[in-house]
């Protein structure tokens, strides 16, 4: 029997029924229970008074920002790209007021949570935080990352000057990195409404 990934099966008897919890990884449900990834991967949303002291403990912080509302193959590979570039990648979920604000009344598709909760399960991802506000450069003055990762539909001058800014101000190394062709949040909703 095959699982959607969103779950795990434990088939019956597989494990003991005292299964030791490890680290911040919940205990393994008695046999024959089926537990959520989510309670594994919610663990990595955090907020930015603890990632601060990651960017400072001298880890190499990757950071990058967005929407990330219809999750697709571009942002997967833009994502594993930029964790390449450091120890660990934060990625920074816009609230849905300040998606609507960017992306207009119909957006998001997905709430905060659940796409914070999505991304938070990707490998590659190490931390997922959740901001209110149409630009970042708040978050970035407060966490000061070592990388700022944004894709390919953006160069260093049509980011947004105050977010440059903060990111000179805190030393952080801005790198563009490519698009995969054809595939955008944008391009998925314009199929699908075609369809």
């Amino acid at each position: 029997m095959k699982f959607p990934t969103l779950f795990l099966a434990i088939e019956a008897g597989a494990l003991a029924d005292d299964s030791p919890s490890v680290g911040s990884i919940p205990a393994l449900p008695p046999p024959g229970a089926i537990a959520y990834a989510a309670d594994v991967s919610s663990a990595k949303i955090t907020d930015s008074s603890s990632l601060a002291r990651v960017a400072a403990s001298g880890r190499r912080l990757v950071f990058t920002n967005g929407c990330f509302d219809l999750l697709h193959v571009g942002h997967v590979r833009y994502l594993q790209a930029a964790r390449a570039l450091g120890d660990a990648l934060l990625v920074a979920v816009n609230g849905d007021a300040s998606v609507r604000a960017l992306k207009g009344p119909a957006r998001p598709i997905n709430g905060e949570t659940d796409r914070a909760e999505v991304l938070a399960a990707l490998e590659c991802v190490d931390f997922v935080t959740i901001f209110h506000t149409e630009r970042v450069t708040e978050l970035v003055r407060e966490i000061r990352p070592q990388i700022y990762a944004k894709g390919g539909d953006y160069t260093v001058e049509s980011l947004n000057a105050e977010e440059v800014a903060a990111l000179r101000e805190a030393g952080s190394d801005i790198r563009i990195l490519p698009l995969v062709p054809g595939k955008s949040t944008t391009a998925t909703l314009e199929k699908m409404a075609q369809s």
